[in-house]
């Protein structure tokens, strides 16, 4: 029973810094304020995690995950075409970022500010540099740097997202017509994939 209590407890804490790390990021957070979004007092806090930096690694490891691990499996897989697997990068891109909006900025400002907290943690070079995929884009264009490719369908999938509260801030496309935008972007990502492809 002992074991549940303190389960539901680090899950409590673990959700509370999810929610203030995304809000505030790393540098503005104090354990004071995940303790408050909680509802724990700080001793106890203090009990389970005893830092901030602890709490931290948790929730990046989480949202880094979140973020590249999503096309890991794609890039990966044996059996299907480049075209398919641009397509599909987009289309897991762009579902998993109109529930969680907020994560590539979230995750890029935080590396960027701690460049060596997460160097060795983050295997996103591996994925851009050692994956079946960019076999795919050497054979078929080895005159191009696959990694030219790569960036760019991520680019076209990810930067919508980081440029939205710009976007909505101008009033030049809000909520749903920002989500139909994205959308209509899941199929023409591979139709401007192909076109660089055959350029």
């Amino acid at each position: 029973m002992k074991k549940d209590k303190d389960a539901s407890t680090e899950e409590k804490i673990i959700e509370a810094a999810r929610k203030v790390f995304t809000r505030k990021g790393y540098a503005a957070t104090r354990t004071r304020d995940i303790a408050q979004e909680s509802g724990l007092n700080l001793a106890l806090l203090n009990y389970y995690f005893r830092s901030k930096e602890k709490l931290f690694e948790i929730i990046m490891a989480e949202k880094v995950v979140q973020l590249f691990g999503t096309i890991a499996p794609i890039v990966n897989n044996m059996d299907t075409s480049l075209e398919k697997k641009a397509g599909d990068i987009a289309d897991a891109y762009i579902t998993m970022l109109v529930n969680n909006p907020g994560l590539p900025l979230f995750v890029l400002s935080e590396i960027r500010n701690n460049p060596q907290m997460f160097g060795d943690k983050i295997h996103a070079g591996k994925i851009l540099t050692e994956s079946y995929f960019v076999k795919q884009i050497q054979e078929r264009r080895p005159d191009i740097n696959p990694l030219h490719l790569m960036l760019n369908l991520l680019g076209m999938s990810i930067f919508p997202f980081i440029c939205q509260p710009v976007l909505e801030g101008a009033n030049v496309i809000t909520g749903r017509a920002f989500e139909s935008l994205v959308a209509e972007r899941k199929n023409l990502i591979g139709i401007w994939f192909n076109a660089l492809l055959e350029a």
